[in-house]
């Protein structure tokens, strides 16, 4: 008799909201692993979820689990419509899923299935920021203390009312109102002042760790290149997002004028649409992220095309990703050549109530659990405690009335 190979006997799709909207994918398959993959994007969570429940749950059952890039292709070349967002983060937690599978019926880390560890840990950044300048100094602090060796520096504009990146609790979590908030943006005053609080950053704790910046695609190239020359002093680990990236020729003029380097990628979803930054050696960190760029075996393709330019990766990984995420991102982040830096905030205590993290903080680094698979796990009891919450990220306007680019 031949030997019984398992399949996928279901696929379920979990919408629960601890502390923010999370759309999680588990794969049970018929000998009894399951898989868990992360299918949240951040305003836009329940096309996902249809996506996923209406269109792809029914294509997994009886396929069989260990046929992780075959999956890939299958549902990225067989939706015939390709690419964007909802389809990206659809076929992420579904490949992000297998990979758990894949470790869990190997009995290794998903790390060790991708050519063991290229490092002892992963270098990760959070956010400080400060309504002024004295409390954003303050936070830096707070980061440095609790053992960060890279942080993140923002701070409100004085008098605009409202600035990207300030967090107004313990976590920050944009994405905090049932309909978007919508909050000025003074670009002149912003160029005036930011320059300043990071000097004021490096004027008062030194160079001994690594300071980032991130713009948030709201200048055009040519402010671009003016506030990297203004902050060269101040030598960023890198200016994130400093103009929208529809326009990839954009960064060359950035590129021209400054030294400051360059990250860009968390809301680009294939290796397609930044080919020619990488290839045109336009940045310096791929920040394409595991939930929304096709899983591990797509961002894997990223980083290998990115390390033959001298590209690294800084992946994207704040709280609008889930501890699903952010342990697929580590596993990979510790294999790769030409890894930079990996985001990394703390998610709320009702998220810790659902998700068991699968990773560890100590000393600025993360490591992955060296249990099978991705060390993930999903609280059904806790999730029912959050029901679904609508939650949209703010949109900013001039002081005109237009609306801005993010």
């Amino acid at each position: 008799m031949e030997p019984q190979v398992s399949k996928i006997e279901r696929a379920e799709v979990l919408v629960s909201s601890p502390g923010r909207t999370f759309v999680t994918l588990r794969i049970t398959t018929t000998d009894g692993l399951t898989g868990l993959g992360d299918a949240t994007l951040n305003g836009r969570e329940l096309a996902v979820a249809s996506y996923l429940r209406d269109h792809v749950a029914p294509l997994l059952v009886g396929r069989d689990p260990a046929r992780v890039e075959d999956m890939w292709q299958y549902l990225y070349k067989g939706a015939y419509w390709r690419r964007g967002p909802v389809t990206m983060t659809a076929v992420s937690a579904v490949d992000t899923a297998l990979w758990d599978i894949k470790g869990k019926a190997a009995g290794l880390p998903v790390y060790q299935l991708l050519g063991g560890r290229s490092r002892d840990g992963v270098l990760v950044y959070s956010h400080a920021s400060g309504t002024d300048v004295p409390s954003l100094l303050d936070d830096v602090e707070r980061h440095l203390e609790l053992g960060y060796r890279a942080v993140r520096a923002q701070a409100a504009v004085p008098d605009v009312g409202g600035t990207y990146g300030v967090r107004k609790g313990r976590i920050y979590e944009p994405a905090a109102t049932d309909l978007p908030e919508e909050q000025p943006w003074d670009t002149e005053a912003y160029l005036d002042f930011a320059p300043r609080y990071l000097e004021a950053v490096r004027e008062r704790f030194g160079f001994g760790f690594h300071l980032l910046h991130d713009v948030h695609h709201r200048l055009t190239p040519m402010e671009a290149a003016r506030f990297g020359r203004s902050i060269e002093d101040s030598r960023l680990f890198w200016m994130e997002d400093p103009t929208p990236a529809e326009n990839q020729e954009a960064y060359r003029l950035i590129r021209e004028h400054t030294t400051t380097p360059i990250a860009v990628g968390e809301v680009m979803n294939s290796i397609w649409d930044v080919q020619h930054l990488i290839t045109g050696q336009l940045i310096d960190y791929v920040r394409t992220t595991v939930a929304h760029a096709g899983g591990i075996t797509h961002l894997r393709r990223i980083f290998d095309l990115a390390a033959l330019y001298h590209v690294r990766t800084g992946s994207h990984g704040a709280t609008d990703l889930s501890p699903i995420s952010m342990a697929a991102a580590v596993h990979l982040d510790l294999t790769v050549p030409n890894f930079g830096i990996q985001e990394y905030m703390g998610h709320a205590e009702e998220t810790s109530e659902v998700f068991r993290s699968g990773v560890t903080f100590a000393d600025g680094y993360l490591n992955p659990s060296d249990e099978p698979g991705l060390g993930v796990e999903y609280d059904d009891k806790a999730a029912e405690r959050f029901p679904y919450q609508r939650r949209y990220l703010p949109v900013a306007r001039r002081l005109d009335g237009s609306v801005h680019d993010w």
